[in-house]
């Protein structure tokens, strides 16, 4: 089922719980072609040679780190400190879905904003410009955007607290304690099993294993393949008790949880 939410997007409903839908509109087209028109042009990343995507980057709001990655998607875990935002940004190629994991905060496009809480889970379409704010007092935002196709470069910023407008991703990088190892299983497939804060772990986990113990396994459930990339449509699961929709059993998920 879909309902309207404030900005007008479609919001698909899953029980109680529902997937925010934020696609380009008119605004974000004029915006990208002013901004490509002005000389702005978005990167591409060197899967096998950009090797320090692979560690720790430091952000002016916070940090973010790879934590799988394999041809085709990239999933990264953000720490937004309260009280600082990202900038407004656009990625004209790839779709990201964002999963809020703790903490308060605001996403903000060029045509509304919606609230951040834990469980929330925001698709947002190519091209859509969009900023994320953290905004409880003492708790950072704790999030995970998944990316597809994978292109840590594909980013335009057309305004920031951080004087950044016009400048690429981060170069810098920091050394991660825990480093991402292969999975065997799962074709140029890359992974970190817990987080730097250690606070949240990251594995992967069977269709079938799902099907028997999915509330063990996760507070969300992010399918890993190609065919949610063909699609542009990924259908992650979560904890909710209302979800009730069951998983591929012959695909691999990504599961993601908070240590206790």
């Amino acid at each position: 089922m879909s309902v309207a939410n404030p900005m007008g997007q479609a919001t698909e409903m899953i029980g109680a719980a529902s997937v925010a839908r934020i696609d380009a509109g008119d605004e974000d087209v004029a915006m990208l072609d002013s901004l490509l028109r002005r000389g702005a042009r978005v990167g591409n990343e060197n899967l096998d040679a950009d090797r320090h995507l692979h560690e720790l980057i430091p952000k002016p709001w916070g940090r973010e780190y790879r934590a799988y990655a394999d041809d085709f998607l990239d999933v990264w875990h953000l720490q937004i400190d309260p009280g600082h935002a990202t900038s407004m940004h656009t990625h004209p190629r790839k779709t990201t879905y964002l999963l809020c994991l703790a903490g308060e905060g605001t996403m903000t496009t060029l045509r509304g904003a919606l609230p951040v809480r834990a469980g929330t889970v925001l698709r947002i379409g190519r091209g859509a410009f969009h900023s994320t704010s953290s905004e409880a007092p003492q708790e950072p935002l704790m999030l995970v955007e998944v990316e597809t196709p994978r292109n840590k470069y594909d980013l335009l910023r057309l305004c920031d607290g951080y004087q950044r407008v016009g400048t690429g991703y981060e170069q810098k990088a920091t050394a991660l304690a825990t480093k991402p190892r292969r999975v065997p299983y799962l074709r140029n497939a890359s992974l970190c099993r817990v987080s730097p804060c250690g606070g949240y772990s990251f594995s992967i986990c069977a269709g079938m294993d799902i099907h028997y113990r999915r509330r063990e396994l996760g507070t969300f459930l992010v399918p890993l393949g190609v065919r949610e990339m063909l699609t542009d449509r990924m259908t992650i699961l979560t904890d909710h008790p209302d979800d009730n929709r069951r998983p591929s059993l012959d695909s691999y998920y990504l599961g993601i949880r908070r240590v206790a």
